[in-house]
């Protein structure tokens, strides 16, 4: 990287303000702005400075917010993207944007020498082309000399920038026609487009970043970048939207449209006009060919792109990158040479346009990570300005020429896979980390907000060893298990305590890191230090993890060992373990056992699960099928092994399990042993690579669930084991509407149909008592109504015991409401 040792020696005004001004002020102004304000308008002509003015000044206030917060070297924008978005990102923009400024010398050039064969009267149809390279070989040689000489150059031009300027405010001012302003408010007859007109005008504002290329050689970047960029960005608007209102006020839109040089009609002496278009031509390019060079120099010394490497070096004390200016001479000269550069231009204003937006999303990048290290000393800033600014970029590529942006989307997206996929040593930290970091935040929380549910149900992982050779294995069939789709990590515990015992874990836990990333696999790891392992295993299973992120699954290696009184401490940890609601597997971890997996498993391997019909059932399928979603197990087979009891059908089950496994969606066969034993079920799968076996704890014993015979006797006898005990609840066909959820969703409905039955009662029942009156009323003098006054009484008692009843059953449903509302939530 480029050292702070070569100290920079502009000032905010020299490294900065001239060279953004000299560019914005460019040759768009002078022979392009009449058209634009002719052509659309001068409302519309302004509303389209406005718009770029407002792309600007977003980007000027993400550029001070990063500059402002980290120490800025030389590269410019390709140093500010690439210490925030990282060098995939950085590395990208570095290079085109060193192309797109090496390009741009030689379209300035070009404009510079029709300017001049324009005013000499020349006719030559080659004439431009040899004025431009003679031009690219003059700026080459201040290039060479460096910045300083550069910038006294540019003093020059400044110079006679002002004077052309004075010239036309001088002509334009008592000129002025306020009715001839007002007739120009709207577009010409056939005029083109909005858009047309904004793209054709959009390019004289992509200049505003070309301080920012000098970066490295500024004494405070910090401070002049901002102050700078802020400055050359009012200034210019200021200009744009003086000249354009006085050119409406000062000519009509016919010569507006069809006199490219109206404002040196315009102004007091049209020759200073002539001068102002060659002196800013010659300043956009001088500013070019001192950016490109510094952009190649910083990528060269981060070792971005290893052939550039011999770019890195520079000359004298304030490091001149002579060999880039060389190089870009080069570009510039071939590219005078090709003559129409019409296809190639649109592409490179894309380039800058994607660096303004990559610059905009760099800043909104680190500001909504909430980084603590985020503390920019400019604090007029926001992210969703930024943001704002991103999408201002995108919109204005869009609006300009989408074939273009597609094009120079792609250029970036290719060499961004390049560094993507080289896979290089990182040489400094840039802000991803503390983005991920506040999305795996955020994402938390999200997630504790939502229901738990079989649907969502994944493998969280928690596998314990401490050999490494059997750890190897371990994780290999930890990340089977997880078949990616969950998390695993992988902790060993340590016994002891002190100094040393805690220097030691250091040493492990660095160890057990360099095992994981050898073997490739995707898994976290932990070191625990503790008095007593054996006490301390519940403590770090239940503490693992944050939130919902927390371990639902722990696998242990299985002893090899006769060894009666390890084995019985080996059950103790497992029943320890089992006892906190997590699943448990204990896997075949020696070197004899998974040489018998991989002689066992051919070009479709077997997966054999022991069948039993409750939660380990489910679990212990649901683990063969992960393990089929990884490229080792991709073309295995799953197949279902069914104890058969003596005396009953080995097909009967069979119908029953095979619509299981339709309803849960995993592909597999169903195999009957021959006896409701182990030996017909180690029979059924001798020749399996990979059997799930169900096992039970009794006492200090470790079980295989159907026979109940020793469970380590078992797994010598096949290949590899993977022995399973499910600790919570696995429903494999559960869907959207199924669980708590669905139960509360289905007792609220309930709730809300008692309800209504309830108020359709008290409506029959007050109806009733109304028809009852009336008929005691007409009873007074009628006795003859008294027995339907009867009847009516007794329809009022019927439907006031029917209103109790509907109660009864509102209450009822509310109470099963809530019950199921707290399951839900439990």
């Amino acid at each position: 990287m480029t050292s702070r040792a070569n100290q920079g020696t502009l000032g905010t005004f020299t490294g900065v303000f001239t060279p953004s001004i000299l560019t914005i002020l460019g040759i768009i102004l002078f022979l392009r702005l009449g058209f634009v304000v002719g052509s659309g308008g001068l409302r519309n002509a302004l509303a389209m400075i406005g718009l770029a003015t407002a792309v600007s000044l977003l980007t000027s206030i993400s550029l001070s917010a990063v500059a402002t917060n980290i120490e800025v070297r030389g590269g410019g924008d390709y140093y500010l993207i690439s210490r925030t978005l990282g060098v995939e990102f950085g590395g990208a923009i570095g290079i085109v944007l060193y192309l797109a400024q090496s390009v741009s010398v030689a379209f300035y050039a070009v404009g510079f020498g029709e300017a001049v064969a324009g005013m000499a009267g020349w006719t030559w149809s080659l004439a431009p082309q040899a004025i431009a390279a003679v031009a690219v070989l003059g700026l080459f040689f201040f290039a060479w000399a460096g910045a300083d000489v550069a910038s006294r150059f540019q003093y020059v031009v400044m110079a006679l920038l002002v004077a052309a300027l004075t010239s036309f405010y001088l002509g334009a001012i008592g000129g002025y026609d306020a009715g001839l302003a007002r007739s120009a408010m709207g577009p010409a007859p056939d005029a083109l487009g909005f858009w047309a007109v904004f793209a054709i005008f959009f390019p004289a504002v992509t200049g505003f970043t070309q301080g920012v290329s000098m970066s490295g050689d500024l004494r405070q970047p910090g401070k002049s970048l901002p102050r700078g960029t802020f400055a050359a960005v009012g200034l210019s608007t200021v200009v744009y939207v003086s000249v354009a209102v006085l050119m409406a006020g000062n000519a009509s839109q016919a010569d507006l449209v069809g006199d490219g040089r109206v404002m040196r009609s315009i102004a007091g002496w049209g020759l200073l006009i002539d001068i102002g278009v060659v002196a800013a031509t010659l300043s956009s390019a001088m500013a070019s060919f001192l950016g490109a060079p510094r952009i190649l120099q910083s990528l060269a010394a981060d070792r971005v792109f290893p052939v550039l490497r011999p770019f890195a070096a520079g000359h004298g004390p304030a490091n001149n990158p002579r060999r880039g200016v060389v190089l870009s001479l080069g570009i510039a000269l071939a590219t005078v040479a090709l003559g129409n550069l019409n296809v190639i231009a649109p592409v490179v204003s894309m380039f800058f346009l994607i660096s303004y937006g990559l610059l905009n999303y760099a800043t909104y990048y680190e500001a909504r990570s909430q980084s603590p290290s985020f503390r920019p000393r400019f604090r007029f800033f926001s992210r969703r300005a930024s943001l704002a600014g991103s999408i201002a970029c995108l919109g204005a590529m869009l609006a300009i020429n989408p074939a273009a942006g597609a094009g120079a989307v792609a250029v970036m997206y290719l060499i961004y896979r390049y560094l993507e996929r080289r896979d290089d040593d990182e040489r400094w930290i840039d802000a991803s980390r503390g983005h991920y970091f506040q999305r795996a935040k955020e994402s938390i929380r999200a997630m504790t907000g939502e229901v738990d549910h079989p649907r969502n149900w994944r493998p969280q992982i928690l596998a314990f060893s401490a050999d490494p050779e059997r750890r190897a294995r371990l994780l290999r069939f930890a990340s089977w298990l997880e078949g990616n789709s969950g998390l695993t990590a992988v902790a060993q515990i340590i016994a002891g305590e002190g100094a040393l015992k805690r220097r030691e874990r250091q040493r492990l836990h660095q160890e057990l890191e360099r095992q994981v990333e050898e073997l490739g696999v995707d898994a976290h790891v932990l070191s625990v230090l503790a008095p007593d392992p054996l006490e301390a295993l519940p403590v770090v299973v239940q503490s693992f993890g944050i939130g919902p992120m927390a371990a639902n699954t722990v696998v242990f290696g299985l002893p090899s060992t006769g060894d009666e009184a390890r084995n019985a401490s080996y059950v103790m940890a497992l029943r320890s373990v089992s006892r906190l609601g997590v699943n448990v597997a204990a896997v075949s971890s020696d070197e004899a056992r998974w040489e018998a997996m991989a002689a066992a498993s051919g070009r479709k391997p077997l997966i054999d699960v022991w069948w039993t019909d409750d939660h380990t059932g489910n679990l212990s399928l649901l683990m063969a099928y992960l393990a089929t979603r990884t490229e080792r197990w991709a073309r295995a087979r799953i197949r279902l092994v069914v104890a058969t009891p003596e005396g009953a059908d080995p097909a009967a089950e069979a119908p029953a399990l095979r619509e299981m496994l339709e309803e849960a969606r995993i592909p597999a066969t169903v195999v009957a042993a021959a006896g409701s034993g182990t030996e017909g079920l180690v029979a059924a799968s001798s020749g399996a690579a990979l059997v799930m076996v169900p096992m039970v704890l009794k006492g200090t014993s470790l079980l295989e669930a159907h026979g109940r015979t020793d469970l380590f006797a078992v797994a010598d006898r096949l290949p590899l084991v993977a022995a399973v005990m499910a600790g919570q609840e696995l429903d494999l066909t559960a869907g959207p509407e199924s669980g708590p959820l669905a139960e509360a969703a289905a007792a609220e409905e309930r709730l809300a149909a008692a309800r209504d039955r309830l108020r359709s009662l008290e409506r029959s029942a007050a109806q009733a008592a109304r028809d009852r009156d009336r008929l005691v009323e007409a009873a007074v003098d009628d006795p003859s109504l008294q027995g339907e006054v009867e009847v009516a009484e007794a329809r009022v008692a019927e439907a006031a015991d029917r209103v109790l009843r509907g109660r009864g059953r509102v209450e009822a449903a509310r109470a099963a409401y809530e019950a199921a509302r707290a399951a839900h939530q439990d």
